[in-house]
C-alpha cells in the first residue's frame, strides 16, 4: 500500500511537500525568509543574504562540534570560552611571541582540542555529568584567556585578519569555512566508525557498551571534536574583528546548542545530523538580521529568540512522545506509526507557520508604529543597554532625533563586539544616511566600519574611538582627564595619604583602560597614597558589592576607593556601609542619576560626570549633518566635571 501511494505521487510538488513536511525546521526557516522578504525591501538582496551567510558562520562551527557531543546524549557549555581561548592562543604566539602563522593555528586548534580533551576526560573517567564538567572548562578556559591577554585585546597578524574578508569581492570567506566544516561534520557522523558509535551511545549507553564500543574512548572522541571546532570558530571569529578579545563568545555556548535542538537533534540522544544543524543556525541569524532590519527592540529580540528555543525543545520533546523522531532508524512507516508520524510532521508545520506569522505580524505592528514617516534613517550601536550611562546616552540620542525630525534605529551589542560589528553590516544593508557606533572594543569594530565607509556611509564614533578605519568624527568625554581627575579628588579628599582600593571596568573595554590609565598617572603626583587592592568588577553593581566585600577582608582599614563607574561604585558603597563618607570616601565614575543622589546623600564622595545625555545629543547632531553632506569637526569634545556635594 505505501508503494502504491509514492508511484501514485510523482508531482514535483509533492516531493517538495513531503520534504518540508518531513522536517520542521526547514519549514520554518523558508516561511521565516519568506516573511523578512514581504517586510523589508532590505532583507532580499545579495549583499544582505551574504551578510546572513556571516553572521551564522561562528554560531554554525561551534553547533557542528556541539552535536557530536548532543547525538552521544551530552551537552558542552564550554565551546564559547574554549572559542575565546583558542583565538587568545594564536593572537598571543603569533604576535607576542613571534611565532609563525601557520605554527599558531595549529597551537590554537591543539588548545582547543586540549580543552576537549579534559573535559571528556572529567565525563568518561572522573564520571562528572558532562553539564558541571564542561561548566567547569567554560570557567578555566575563560580565566586562561584572561590571564593570557592581561584582559585586553590583542592583534592578530594581517595574514590572518584575511580570513574575515572575501573572494573576489563578494563571496565571505567564513561562509566557505562553514560550508566545509559542515561536510566534515556530516563526513563523520554518517561514514565513520566514530559516528555510528555516537548514534549508539546516544541511543543507548549501556546497550554501545554491550555490543562492543568502547564507550570512555569514544566520549574522548566526541568531545575532542567539539573543542577542535571550537577553536576554529574562535580563528574566524577574531579574524573578523582583526583581534583575538578575551571576552568574546560569551554565551554562544547557548546559541550554540540552541541551533543544535532547532535542527531536530534530540537532547536526549541518538538523533541529530549536519544538515539540520546549519538550518537551525541559519534560523537565529535570519531572525536576528530581520528583526534588526525591522528596527524592533533589542531587549524584544532576545524574547524572540527565546521564544524559537522553547519551542524547538518543546517540538522534540512531542516528537519524541509521539515516537516520530526524524533520523531515528527504524521509524515507522505505516499503519498506525505512520499516520501518528504524518500527524506530528503537521503539526510541526502548522506550528512553524504559526510562530512564523506571529514574528512577521508583531514585526510588522512594531514597525509601522515606529518608523515615523521620515526619511532620513541613522543607526546607533550601543554597546550595553544594561548599564545607565548608555541608557542616558541613547535617551539623548532620542530626544535630538526627535526633535530633528530623523528615524533612528537603535540596537543592543550587549558588550559583544561580533555581534556589534554583525550590527553594522546590517545598518550598512538598510544603506542608513549615517551610522553612529559606540564600540564594544576599539580595535574590532575597525574592519565593520570600513566596510560601511567604503559603502559611502559616514561613521561617527560615540564615547569611544575606532582604531584602523575611518570616522567622520569622534563625540567624546576624554576618559584619562576623567581618571586624573578622579585621582586629584580622591586625594585631596584623604589629605594626600592613606591606602585605597580600586574596581576595575570589563577587562578589554577601552574606557577601563583609559579611566585606569588617567587615575594611575594622576596619582602619580601623591607618592603617599598606595594603592592596596585592584580587581575587575565589570562595570557591575552586584559584582562590586562582592568585590568589594571580599577585598575589605585583606584591607579592613583602607580610607578611599576609585570605581571606574558608578554602578561599581554604588556596590562599594553598600559594601561598605554606615563607613561610606565618614570613614572611606568612594569616587565614581559616569554621573549617573543614581550616583549623583549618592553623592548628594553624602555616601559617595565624589563622581566625574560625562553629561551622557548631551553626549548623546550631540553625536545625533552630527551625524545628522554628516547625512545630508555638511562640514563636521572630527573630534567633538563633552566637557567633563567633577561632582561633589558643595
Amino acid at each position: 500500500m505505501a508503494t502504491d501511494t509514492l508511484t501514485k505521487d510523482p508531482g514535483g510538488s509533492a516531493v517538495l511537500r513531503r520534504v518540508l513536511l518531513d522536517n520542521g525546521a526547514l519549514s520554518a526557516l523558508v516561511l521565516l525568509v519568506a516573511a523578512m522578504s514581504l517586510l523589508s525591501g532590505d532583507f532580499l538582496t545579495t549583499g544582505n543574504l551574504l551578510n546572513v551567510g556571516v553572521q551564522a558562520a561562528v554560531t554554525a562551527i561551534l553547533a557542528f562540534g556541539v552535536t557530536f557531543v548532543i547525538v552521544a546524549a551530552g551537552i558542552d557549555l564550554s565551546v564559547g570560552s574554549v572559542a575565546a581561548l583558542s583565538a587568545t592562543v594564536l593572537a598571543w604566539s603569533a604576535t607576542s611571541q613571534g611565532l609563525p602563522v601557520w605554527i599558531a593555528v595549529l597551537l590554537a586548534v591543539a588548545t582547543g582540542i586540549a580543552c576537549g580533551l579534559v573535559s571528556g576526560a572529567l565525563v568518561s573517567f572522573g564520571k562528572l555529568p558532562p553539564f558541571i564538567a564542561t561548566l567547569a572548562m567554560l570557567s578555566i578556559g575563560r580565566g586562561l584567556a584572561l590571564v593570557i591577554s592581561q584582559g585586553s585585546p590583542i592583534p592578530i597578524p594581517d595574514s590572518m585578519s584575511g580570513l574575515g574578508d572575501t573572494i573576489g569581492g563578494w563571496l565571505p570567506i567564513p561562509v566557505l569555512v562553514m560550508i566545509g566544516m559542515g561536510l566534515i561534520t556530516a563526513g563523520v557522523l554518517g561514514r565513520t566508525y566514530a559516528g555510528r558509535a555516537m548514534y549508539a551511545i546516544g541511543g543507548n549507553e549501556e546497550a554501545a557498551r554491550l555490543s562492543g564500543i568502547r564507550v570512555t574512548r569514544q566520549k574522548l572522541v566526541i568531545y575532542a571534536l567539539s573543542g577542535g571546532f571550537a577553536a576554529v570558530a574562535g580563528i574566524v571569529l577574531a579574524s573578523r574583528l582583526s583581534s583575538a578579545q578575551p571576552q568574546a563568545a560569551v554565551g554562544y555556548e547557548l546559541d550554540a546548542i540552541a541551533a543544535v535542538v532547532i535542527g531536530g537533534a534530540s537532547l536526549s540522544g541518538g538523533v541529530g545530523k549536519a544538515s539540520g544543524t546549519l538550518i537551525g543556525a541559519l534560523i537565529l541569524a535570519v531572525l536576528r538580521n530581520g528583526l534588526n532590519l525591522l528596527e524592533v527592540s533589542p531587549f524584544w529580540q532576545q524574547v524572540v529568540i527565546g521564544v524559537v528555543i522553547a519551542l524547538a525543545v518543546l517540538l522534540d520533546t512531542v516528537r519524541r512522545r509521539a515516537g516520530a523522531a526524524p533520523g531515528a532508524p527504524g521509524a515507522a512507516a505505516g499503519g498506525s506509526g505512520g499516520g501518528r508520524k504524518k500527524a506530528v510532521n503537521a503539526g510541526k508545520f502548522a506550528l512553524a507557520a504559526v510562530v512564523v506569522a506571529a514574528i512577521a505580524f508583531g514585526a510588522s505592528v512594531w514597525r509601522s508604529g515606529s518608523s515615523g514617516g521620515t526619511s532620513t534613517k541613522v543607526g546607533l550601536s550601543v554597546s550595553t543597554l544594561n548599564n545607565p550611562f548608555f541608557v542616558q546616552l541613547k535617551a539623548g540620542a532620542q530626544e535630538e532625533a526627535k526633535r530633528a525630525g530623523v528615524s533612528l534605529t537603535v540596537t543592543d551589542a550587549q558588550n559583544d563586539a561580533s555581534q556589534q560589528a554583525n550590527q553594522i553590516q546590517n545598518f550598512t544593508s538598510q544603506n542608513m544616511k549615517s551610522i553612529i557606533i559606540n564600540p564594544v572594543d576599539s580595535d574590532a569594530a575597525g574592519p565593520s566600519v570600513r566596510a560601511a565607509d567604503k559603502a559611502g556611509i559616514p561613521v561617527l564614533a560615540a564615547d569611544r574611538g575606532v582604531n584602523n578605519a575611518k570616522i567622520a568624527t569622534l563625540v567624546a568625554s576624554d576618559n584619562i582627564t576623567g581618571g586624573k581627575l578622579a585621582a586629584k579628588t580622591l586625594a585631596e579628599r584623604l589629605g594626600k595619604k592613606g591606602t585605597i582600593l580600586v574596581l576595575q571596568g570589563t577587562p578589554g573595554t577601552s574606557a577601563s583602560r583609559e579611566r585606569g590609565k588617567g587615575f594611575a598617572e594622576g596619582l602619580k603626583a601623591y607618592p603617599d597614597i598606595k594603592v592596596v587592592g585592584k580587581q575587575t568588577a565589570d562595570f557591575d553593581r552586584a559584582k562590586g558589592l562582592d568585590v568589594t566585600t571580599n577585598l575589605l577582608q585583606g584591607h579592613a582599614g583602607i580610607d578611599g576607593i576609585f570605581a571606574e563607574n558608578d554602578e561599581m561604585a554604588l556596590g562599594a558603597v553598600k559594601a561598605l556601609g554606615s563607613k561610606a563618607g565618614k570613614s572611606v570616601d568612594v569616587v565614581g565614575f559616569d554621573g549617573t542619576p543614581d550616583g549623583l543622589k549618592a553623592v548628594e546623600n553624602g555616601t559617595l564622595a565624589a563622581t566625574v560626570a560625562q553629561q551622557p545625555k548631551e553626549l548623546g545629543r550631540m553625536v545625533v547632531r552630527n551625524a545628522v549633518k554628516a547625512a545630508k553632506g555638511q562640514k563636521i569637526d572630527g573630534t567633538v569634545k563633552v566637557p567633563v566635571k567633577v561632582v561633589t556635594a558643595k
